[in-house]
């Protein structure tokens, strides 16, 4: 583990030019709790709406996220939806110069209509799709193709996301990924579900789903023979050099002209939602062999993007960081604990949907001392899982003054993740941790001491949790250790 590590932490920035159905992703979110009884139909009382983007526009975030470029090749209309669908590119990061605009057809739309129970858990209850798949003209394919020939004059990996909406058809697939291969550039293939792969000869590398690749090969997939013979077949008929066939909790099966074919495992995980998977698995590959790694490297690499992806609902773009979090995890070592405040809070909606308990607690916790431990020790056995969120070094400053922290953020949120009654450890800016505890939500907040004004009172009762202090143990201080160093030094 600690050679992928290594690997994620020394890429660069690969450039990834993205072919694809870029899409509107939009996100009803209603109360199923206020739904009435006597309706004929099902309500959703309207909390809020979201507006993501879709389709290839979940790989551009991807791509973005893991430390890559994406530069971003396709249709959108020239209505409200293709303007949403560029301004959400151009926020993120993404280049969106190739994105050709036309008034012949809209802007594909999908509308979730997403129901809270209890007011946190999101389930999906249905999904209203807009579209048009009519093949494109032959003025809007030569536009597309030079488009990519432009793009890929600067050197990268093309990218193509097939949804098969009409963006990338038999006539001008084989065109862009010749162009693209005489420009010296690989192709990386996320096919669509037909039965024919015809489309994608020439490709570099396919990346089938088992359903997939069982539709085009025409081979019932069962085991690692019928794996193999799906995995030939395709080869013969694409003359690509490798494919990867994704096989969900299973890994992935890698078999390339060089080397038998061989299974990739995956790290076992609770699946709360797919959507996205496949997306993360193609930014994941494309980043890696974008930066020259061996297909068994890039397929265990996205082993870890799509687990990581599953465990969130929605597409979550998974960030280069969490990789080489989740590598940290897998061997044991403590700084894996440490979370940025998002995935934090995904984490523990899964944690609490099993029936867990989250106790919250905070401070400095500079120079960790015997305290701070039997206090944290005391926290833990209150409910099921400790989350300790600390003050950053910005934040201590503007709190006690331009000598401290003693210790810095990342040290400090290391060091306490090393204790066995830590669950999780995040690091918060604010003066005060109240918005992080908005976003959290524990059941249990905790502080030490015997005041009564515990900051965040308000918020956690106001949701319904409860607050609790503990006797701090004597003669333990932080403050008391520095003055003791000091003094100490001055008889010196």
């Amino acid at each position: 583990m600690q050679e992928f590590i290594e690997l994620v932490e020394g890429f660069g920035t690969p450039r990834v030019v993205l072919i694809g159905d870029f899409m509107l992703d939009r996100y009803i979110y209603g109360d199923t709790d206020r739904v009435s009884q006597e309706a004929p139909v099902p309500v959703l009382k309207v909390i809020r709406k979201e507006s993501r983007t879709g389709g290839a526009g979940n790989v551009a975030a991807s791509i973005l996220a893991l430390g890559g470029r994406a530069d971003c090749i396709g249709l959108i209309g020239d209505d409200p939806p293709g303007e949403e669908v560029e301004t959400l590119l151009r926020d993120i990061g993404a280049e969106v110069s190739g994105l050709i605009r036309t008034g012949d057809r809209p802007t594909t739309a999908k509308t979730r209509y997403i129901g809270l129970a209890q007011h946190k858990n999101a389930q999906q209850i249905i999904r209203v799709d807009e579209e048009v798949v009519d093949t494109l003209s032959a003025d809007i394919q030569d536009q597309l193709r030079t488009t990519v020939q432009v793009s890929l004059s600067g050197g990268g990996i093309l990218a193509i996301q097939d949804h098969d909406k009409g963006v990338l058809d038999d006539s001008n697939t084989p065109q862009i990924i010749a162009d693209a291969r005489k420009a010296g550039c690989k192709v990386i293939v996320d096919p669509a579900m037909i039965d024919d792969y015809r489309r994608y000869r020439g490709a570099t590398l396919l990346l089938p789903n088992r359903y997939e690749a069982a539709l085009a090969s025409d081979v019932r997939i069962t085991d690692e023979s019928s794996l193999n013979r799906a995995g030939e077949k395709l080869l013969a008929v694409t003359d690509a050099e490798a494919i990867m066939i994704t096989l969900d909790k299973d890994g992935i099966f890698l078999l390339s002209r060089r080397e038998a074919g061989r299974r990739i495992p995956a790290h076992p995980r609770t699946v709360y939602d797919g959507t996205g998977a496949g997306d993360a698995v193609l930014a994941m590959i494309a980043v890696a062999i974008g930066e020259g790694c061996q297909y068994s490297d890039a397929a265990s690499l996205a082993n870890v993007a799509g687990g990581l992806e599953v465990e969130r609902f929605g597409v979550v773009p998974i960030r280069r960081e969490e990789i080489v979090d989740e590598f940290r995890r897998m061997i044991g070592l403590r700084c894996g604990k440490v979370m940025l405040r998002e995935r934090l809070a995904e984490q523990l909606d899964r944690l609490r949907a099993k029936g867990q308990t989250i106790v919250f607690t905070n401070g400095c916790f500079d120079l960790l001392h015997m305290g701070h431990v039997r206090y944290l020790q005391q926290a833990r056995e209150l409910g099921s899982v400790l989350v300790v969120a600390i003050n950053s070094d910005e934040s201590i400053r503007r709190l006690k003054g331009p000598t401290r922290p003693i210790i810095s953020q990342d040290e400090r949120a290391e060091l306490l993740g090393s204790l066995e009654s830590v669950d999780y450890v995040t690091i918060f800016d604010e003066d005060t941790p109240i918005p992080l505890l908005e976003l959290l939500r524990p059941e249990l907040l905790v502080k030490g001491g015997t005041t009564e004004n515990v900051v965040g009172r308000e918020v956690t009762e106001g949701y319904g949790g409860k607050v609790m202090t503990l006797d701090l143990v004597e003669g333990q201080s932080t403050t008391e250790i520095i003055n003791n160093i000091l003094e100490s030094n001055q008889k010196n």
